[in-house]
């Protein structure tokens, strides 16, 4: 076109064109860059799985431009919650590393209520630790190879029923309990059960004198575990059940009149 032919009048569109970006859009970028948001950044590091707490993070004033769409700006919206990755010192938070609930790996650590423990025993064989076939959830049996230097294999009353609530790799990660934690398959080092004290107790005496073999009762449904788990506990109750001071009175008594004898003896008659 011959307009554009016309070096004036292509020189006076430069100038408005200049005119409109400096007055129009230059303005409002400067308005968007000195807009403030407030973040939340780490404070501590963060390992992946880990709970952050308040001392983890804090909130801080940044510019809001280019931040990303789901970064978390509420700090009471991170405390409490589980980090997906690990973090480091400085950075920020996204929606997208915080998980309501524990990493899979630990979730069962955070189950416990105060009124069983965890505790892990060394698989020392391929063999006794059922081939590497244990299963989170499997209920088992201890059994005890030369049992307190007798000679003698059994079973404690105490541990006869026994709930498998990890099998661990030499590496840390749980092996067996469905996670892929590795493209070859880890052989399990450790099995890490849920028990009472008095079960913790026994444990911790037989792995450092004994040889432990664990045999699969039952892999099923959680409803059916639990009643042997129930059973388990309902003997304990009675192994460790104390004394009733009135029940050894009223032994007393009918044994002395079960044996005229036995006063006389007693006041040296």
């Amino acid at each position: 076109m011959k307009i554009f032919r016309n070096r004036t009048v292509i020189g006076v569109l430069c100038i408005l064109l200049a005119l409109i970006i400096c007055f129009g859009l230059t303005p409002m970028f400067s308005r968007s860059a000195s807009e403030k948001a407030e973040i939340v950044r780490v404070t501590a590091d963060i390992k992946e799985g880990d709970e952050i707490t308040a001392e983890m993070v804090q909130t801080v004033e940044v510019g809001a431009y280019n931040l990303p769409q789901n970064i978390m700006t509420d700090k009471n919206e991170v405390i409490g919650k589980y980090a997906t990755a690990d973090l480091k010192v400085g950075d920020y938070i996204l929606a997208s590393k915080l998980s309501t609930v524990p990493a899979a790996e630990n979730a069962y650590l955070y189950n416990l209520d105060g009124t069983k423990r965890a505790i892990s025993v060394t698989i020392k064989s391929f063999a006794t630790g059922l081939s590497g076939k244990l299963e989170s959830g499997d209920i088992v049996s201890v059994i005890v190879a030369d049992y307190q230097g007798k000679g003698e294999t059994v079973i404690p009353a105490e541990l006869q029923y026994v709930e498998v609530i990890s099998v661990t790799a030499s590496s840390g990660y749980d092996a067996n309990t469905g996670e892929a934690v590795a493209e070859e398959k880890e052989l399990p080092s450790t099995v890490t059960l849920l028990v009472t004290t008095e079960q913790a107790k026994v444990l911790a005496e037989l792995e450092q004198d004994s040889e432990l073999h664990l045999a699969l009762v039952y892999r099923g449904t959680p409803e059916n575990a639990a009643k042997f788990i129930e059973a388990q506990d309902a003997l304990i109750g009675e192994l460790y059940a104390e004394p009733d001071p009135e029940a050894e009175g009223t032994e007393t008594e009918e044994s002395e009149a079960a044996d005229p004898n036995a006063e006389s003896e007693a006041t040296g008659e």
